[in-house]
């Protein structure tokens, strides 16, 4: 689905601040490369300055990401952080977050994430329930993605930031006869956010659509 002029993108990524450098750009040329059937699991740079954006936006030190993949959207959020931030990492793949862990070590930020080879439910549930998470990012199984939510409002402080990848599933959304669990699970989740009566939110036409949410 565009739901920008495909025209229009090229100027959309050459205006994305701060622009991916050669880390970045390195990643993404070896994820296309070597996983072509899941590379579409990559955020867009576009996307990546967005997340860097809003963790400083928040002054976020705590940050957790539920689903890494090869590791782009993680190295967007770590340098978002200050020095003595921390990024929780989940994922389940040792395969996929071995090129994550190279292209962490390349951009200088291992010591500021956190890797946890884990079911994202099992990992979120065994945090403290105290609200100290300042931001956090879920770009998962759509599935998942309620039971995600849901332990990362608990925990996340006042003020802080949630923000759901792919909530439009390519306009499927809208489409009736789009009946997959993960069609269901992401209107579940849209609706669920839209009635919390704990945080704030807006879903933006950003790409495969982007909910940001803000705990009150």
């Amino acid at each position: 689905m565009d739901i920008v002029n495909p025209a229009l993108d090229d100027y959309l990524l050459d205006h994305a601040n701060p622009a991916a450098d050669d880390v970045l750009r390195d990643l993404a040329a070896e994820t296309r490369q070597a996983l072509p059937e899941q590379r579409s699991m990559q955020i867009s740079q576009d996307e990546g300055a967005f997340l860097t954006l809003l963790v400083r936006l928040t002054g976020a030190r705590q940050a957790v990401e539920v689903g890494t993949f090869t590791g782009y959207s993680a190295i967007c959020i770590a340098r978002g952080l200050p020095d003595d931030g921390r990024l929780i990492a989940c994922d389940v793949s040792e395969e996929w977050t071995s090129v994550a862990r190279r292209y962490w070590a390349r951009a200088g930020l291992t010591d500021r994430i956190d890797l946890r080879i884990a079911p994202a439910a099992d990992t979120l549930r065994a945090l403290p329930r105290e609200e100290t998470i300042d931001f956090a990012f879920i770009d998962a199984d759509k599935v998942g993605y309620p039971v995600y939510y849901e332990e990362l409002i608990t925990r996340l402080r006042p003020g802080g930031v949630i923000v759901l990848d792919n909530v439009l599933r390519g306009g499927r959304v809208v489409d009736p006869a789009a009946q997959e669990p993960a069609d269901i699970a992401i209107r579940e989740i849209n609706d669920i956010v839209t009635a919390d009566e704990r945080a704030d939110s807006v879903l933006l036409p950003m790409r495969d659509g982007v909910t940001v949410i803000r705990k009150r």
